[in-house]
């Protein structure tokens, strides 16, 4: 017995060591085919009740609420400001000015209201401030003759070649505790974006009888904190859609449409589910999932005209978003981006798009460079291939919300998925310059300034390189 104890100590040691080092390998190479180890604690996914304070109404007549911004032209140079009064339409003038600057400007909006079902929406009201300066610090008043409320904005850098910015990556939010949890670790990141480029699925609302619209209310009260304060790029989601014949509802997008305005007759787009804005070192086209885009229809006719007037010299960073994925290795959604995909992958490599970022499936992935553009229906060549002109196709659809967690994963996991997890978080891409970025991936059960996933991009145009793990 104890020359047996003996001989097999030296063997268990051996055994712990190398399991040791597997974990570790896991663990550090985190972007080169691997899924995580960590898993996140399975609990149900709850929307927060609607006396929660993040929910909670500003104090005054007719006060101001639900108020957010995005871009209000291609370049930057304006910003539409949009909020709901309750009490009556009030004033949908905007009062602002420069931080360097004392003289109040006014601009005029527009105010709406909606009916869905038995919901009356309150007065939703769309203001443009345009021909504003780049660069510089606006403050901006809204609910001018009852209530005013505060609030400001930076506007972004003059359009170049080598300006730094910063964009947040976040899809999928709707309004539960992990959703709070996702803005709250997006608000502290050291790293600080300057504006969030969503990739769809807001409020949840329709996971509610009749899609009850208060909960499209107390989502925008929500998100105000942030999306008060610098632009959120919005993209429609499936979760937007709210198409429901069955209560008298035939008309898709009409929530979204009504309160959600964004500049896409300044790309040329003929609807608002597809356009194209420049940010700072950036080109960003955003697509509709959920629209038609099959040869011929308006939005496959933009995008081939689209994709021919990047300047990679004025903005050499081409950023895709969309809602549903074209790579995706979780069983939740799988393949419901592949009609997209065999229609569009070809131009996103001949264009060289840098990264595509996509939501819907409520987990994360990165992809390696990787395309599947020499398949046809009979040729039989279907395996995705690298490819360094392809894009990195990023699923960031894990803002925490009601549906909860993609867990189940295919098994094996393919090549071209370089990291997948199933937790809830955020991303941050931070542009260096002309060539370089910098990407990193925050899960919500980590410290604020933590990376569970990152990596350097080169840019497609000026230096395509391959920055893939398996390449270091």
């Amino acid at each position: 017995m104890g020359s047996s104890s003996s001989s097999s100590s030296p063997s268990l040691a051996a055994f712990a060591v190398i399991v040791l080092a597997l974990v570790l390998s896991s663990a550090v190479l985190c972007n080169g085919g691997k899924t995580s180890v960590y898993v996140r604690k399975l609990e149900k996914t709850v929307d927060m009740p609607l006396d929660s304070d993040v929910f909670g109404l500003p104090s005054g007549y007719n006060v101001p609420q639900q108020v957010h911004i995005t871009q209000g032209d291609h370049v930057g140079k304006a910003v539409i400001v949009s909020w709901v009064t309750e009490d009556e339409p009030g004033s949908s003038t905007v009062l602002y000015w420069s931080e360097n600057s004392k003289q109040k400007k006014m601009a005029e909006g527009k105010v709406k209201t909606y009916k869905f079902y038995n919901y009356t929406s309150g007065y939703i009201h769309h203001c443009a401030i345009r021909n504003l300066e780049f660069n510089t610090k606006y403050y901006y008043m809204v609910g001018v003759g009852h209530t005013m409320r505060k609030f400001w904005f930076t506007t972004p850098p003059e359009v170049g070649p080598d300006v730094p910015y910063t964009f947040g990556l976040i899809g999928d939010l709707g309004q539960t505790f992990d959703s709070n949890s996702t803005l709250t670790h997006y608000e502290q990141n050291p790293r600080k974006g300057q504006t969030v480029l969503f990739v769809g699925d807001l409020s949840y609302a329709d996971n509610y009888p009749n899609h009850d619209n208060v909960r499209w209310d107390s989502w925008a009260r929500f998100v105000e904190r942030s999306v008060a304060y610098q632009p959120w790029i919005w993209t429609a989601g499936n979760h937007e859609i709210d198409f429901a014949p069955e209560i008298g509802e035939t008309k898709p997008f009409k929530p979204y449409t009504h309160r959600y305005h964004v500049p896409y007759r300044a790309s040329k787009s003929t609807a608002p589910f597809w356009y194209s804005i420049k940010r700072a070192s950036a080109y960003i086209i955003v697509l509709s999932s959920y629209s038609a885009y099959g040869m011929y229809t308006p939005q496959y006719q933009w995008l081939k005209e689209e994709l021919p007037k990047v300047n990679r010299s004025e903005t050499p960073w081409l950023i895709v978003l969309m809602h549903s994925p074209w790579y995706n290795s979780y069983s939740y959604h799988y393949m419901e981006g592949e009609t997209m995909r065999v229609m569009y992958e070809p131009w996103f490599v001949q264009y060289k798009v840098d990264v595509v970022f996509a939501g819907h499936v409520h987990a994360y992935e990165r992809s390696e460079r990787v395309s599947n553009i020499a398949y046809n229906i009979v040729n039989g060549i279907c395996i995705p291939v690298k490819n360094q002109s392809a894009p990195v196709y990023i699923t960031i659809g894990d803002g925490g919300n009601i549906e909860g967690l993609a867990t189940n994963m295919t098994e094996p996991q393919p090549a071209y998925s370089a990291y997948r997890e199933a937790s809830f978080g955020h991303a941050i891409f931070d542009i260096k310059n002309r060539t370089h970025a910098y990407y990193s991936w925050h899960r919500n059960h980590d410290g604020y300034a933590v990376e569970a996933d990152s990596m350097w991009f080169f840019n497609r145009f000026w230096h395509p390189v391959d920055e893939s793990a398996t390449s270091q």
